[in-house]
């Protein structure tokens, strides 16, 4: 028998809650039942993204939401600066590209999170920039950037701040208004534990007078029809919404709130500490050298003499354990533990007791069950 545990940054494991609430008969959208369940969900997001801004859900994945933003704030040929530390900063590249906005590239360490003086000089440099583009957490290094002091930065310039936070709102901490976000973009698939395919955007009175002034086409994903038609007496999205997710995701926030948004986020810290104490016994090193705030996922470099992928393929094939393997370059060199949505010490017992097998199936030298109980005793510190 082989039982199979999805230790990934996303898709991440999902509750029985949410599972079952999506299983339930199938209702229409444009209901007053399926309405107030539309209207929670939008308000318990704006709760754990601690804004009072417009929230606007999207039938897509989290990269639906980032096209959303872009397409929605910006026009051909404008400007905007792109934060481009991992493989999801250099996709707001990629869809500035598409949308014909001149993306210039503050490229920096992969390991490292971005530095805000530096984004602060680019900004005074070029007063047209009309807009900066920032990973909150990067999936594909670990590492998670300073949101709040960029947030200070921009904020002194007639710029906005487009956030992508699709592996960090619901799990890291995360103040959309109180660190000056104007656009903030999240996913269903990672910390807000329900199955792909929902997008959340978060819009500031900043953002949306570039919202009023953009040419860029935009049909499906146009934010000005879909906050119109939320404002109506009986709020609806423009098009069909996933229904069954919407409701998942109310299931998923009632989760989140019944445990407590800043108890969530502890959680994600003392798992993520946890972690890194067990691949640090096993003789492992950590990728990112930036690890403040950085508790979604953990980077571990692999031994010089194993390939990356084989950790990850053995981990999956002989032991059942799903983790990811690096991205672009990395690949090969990383593979990455997640932690972030759904998960408990438990999870992260089994993780580590077959990541220990795997090494040492593979000719790591290491003394065995040190991981596991570095896992133990740094997590039983926090009491």
């Amino acid at each position: 028998m082989r039982k199979v545990y999805l230790m990934t940054p996303g898709p991440t494991p999902i509750p029985p809650e949410v599972l079952l609430t999506q299983a339930e008969p199938m209702v229409h959208h444009r209901t007053p039942q399926y309405t107030a369940i539309f209207v929670d969900v939008v308000e318990g997001l704006k709760r754990i993204f601690l804004t009072g801004n417009d929230v606007i859900t999207l039938a897509a994945s989290g990269t639906g939401g980032m096209e959303a933003a872009v397409a929605n704030c910006f026009s051909p040929g404008e400007r905007v600066l792109v934060c481009a530390g991992g493989k999801f900063g250099e996709r707001f590249g990629e869809i500035c590209k598409a949308y014909s906005i001149q993306a210039e590239f503050y490229q920096y360490d992969w390991d490292r999170a971005a530095d805000p003086a530096e984004i602060k000089k680019r900004l005074t440099a070029d007063p047209g920039i009309k807009g900066v583009f920032l990973t909150h957490s990067e999936t594909s290094t670990g590492v998670v950037n300073d949101v709040q002091a960029v947030g200070k930065v921009v904020a002194e310039t007639p710029a906005i701040l487009v956030v992508d936070s699709i592996s960090g709102a619901g799990a890291l901490e995360m103040r959309t208004d109180d660190w000056l976000v104007d656009v903030l973009v999240a996913g269903s698939q990672k910390a807000l534990m329900t199955p792909p395919g929902l997008a959340a955007v978060a819009v500031s009175p900043k953002a949306w007078e570039l919202i009023e002034q953009s040419t860029s086409p935009r049909y499906y994903f146009d934010l000005m029809r879909a906050r119109k038609k939320y404002a109506d007496k009986s709020p609806q999205t423009p098009f069909t919404p996933a229904i069954s997710l919407v409701k998942g995701m109310l299931a998923a926030i009632k989760l989140i709130e019944a445990e407590g948004l800043e108890r969530v986020w502890e959680r994600h810290r003392r798992m993520a500490l946890s972690t890194r104490a067990a691949v640090r016994a096993m003789g492992l090193e950590l990728y990112a050298r930036d690890l403040e705030r950085a508790y979604a996922v953990t980077a571990v470099k692999a031994p010089a003499s194993i390939d990356g992928a084989e950790i990850v393929r053995v981990l999956n094939r002989k032991h059942g354990v799903i983790v990811a393997g690096g991205q672009g370059d990395l690949k090969g060199k990383i593979f990455r533990i997640g932690h972030v949505g759904y998960y408990d010490i438990h999870d992260l017992l089994v993780a580590i007791g077959a990541l220990e097998m795997t090494l040492a199936e593979l000719g790591h030298t290491f003394e065995r069950g040190t991981g596991v109980a570095a896992l133990e005793r740094t997590y039983m510190e926090f009491g």
